[in-house]
């Protein structure tokens, strides 16, 4: 089975705190057939079990569990209590969280490989996990140990990086963050309250200027050529587009994060009748 095929072809994105059972069992309904957990999910894995009881065939994966924030045997311990239960519906991405939110952040490289290492001595399924992967050594690491990557804030011409230093058969599911507002000004004002504070983490700044972006657009609240490429906004053709340009890059899944916050199912089931989900 490909990924597209175990996946959809697009996902949604939810911080953890917002997603419950009415919503996963709406997005399904929707068509989409994966639901990412962001916010740093806990080992114990609670709210993946809740999602999964609550749905029919919902995938659940998380987007992503911090590896200095949960311990990697409680995780796999989890993992094993989850799937017992819904088999083939979970993916653990995990990953190393952000430099200015981590003190302990040291080796980030060397200390993901020991997490892995941990994985594989509990029996975590080297297809069933994956890291959030944003330069060519996280993507190294992930091409050899996981199934793939779960990269976050980039756009489509990194989906094609990404594909090309994992080559074929490894999972490639970036995520998109979207705007459904046809008036440029007020949808930068909202990609500009959403994304600022990630144009001033150490991690995200370096792949967006590996996306050929300058300190110019870097600087302030970002540029407007910025804004516009890494949180698209528009009406839902122009949504549902990015997607697909994700996946023409080499994506094999795209998951999508609504912003605002508020009611995203609107928007996400606009995106979906477009995208023919």
């Amino acid at each position: 089975m490909s990924w597209t095929d175990r996946l959809g072809e697009a996902g949604v994105w939810r911080n953890v705190n917002d997603a419950d059972a009415g919503f996963a069992r709406e997005i399904e309904e929707a068509g989409y057939r994966t639901l990412w957990l962001g916010g740093s999910p806990a080992s114990d894995l609670a709210t993946v079990d809740a999602l999964l009881d609550a749905t029919e065939s919902l995938t659940v994966a998380t987007g992503i569990v911090n590896i200095w924030q949960s311990d990697a045997a409680d995780l796999a311990d989890s993992y094993h209590r989850v799937v017992a239960r819904h088999p083939g519906r979970l993916i653990l991405g995990i990953g190393s969280g952000h430099r200015e939110a981590t003190p302990q952040r040291v080796r980030p490289l060397e200390a993901t490989a020991r997490y892995l290492d941990v994985l594989d001595e509990r029996g975590v399924p080297v297809e069933d996990r994956v890291l959030s992967a944003l330069g060519p050594r996280t993507l190294a690491l992930a091409a050899e140990r996981t199934g793939g990557t779960h990269p976050y804030l980039t756009v489509p011409a990194q989906s094609r990086e990404a594909r090309e230093a994992l080559g074929a058969g490894k999972l490639v599911a970036p995520e998109q963050t979207v705007v459904l507002d046809t008036d440029a000004v007020s949808a930068r004002r909202t990609a500009r309250a959403f994304l600022g504070r990630y144009l001033r983490l150490t991690n995200y700044a370096t792949s967006i200027r590996r996306a050929g972006f300058t300190e110019t657009d870097l600087a302030d609240d970002g540029s407007d050529e910025l804004i516009d490429a890494i949180v698209v906004h528009g009406a839902a053709p122009v949504l549902a587009a990015t997607v697909r340009a994700h996946r023409d890059a080499g994506a094999d899944h795209v998951t999508v994060q609504v912003q605002p916050v508020g009611d995203p199912l609107p928007v996400l089931r606009a995106i979906a009748v477009e995208l023919g989900l």
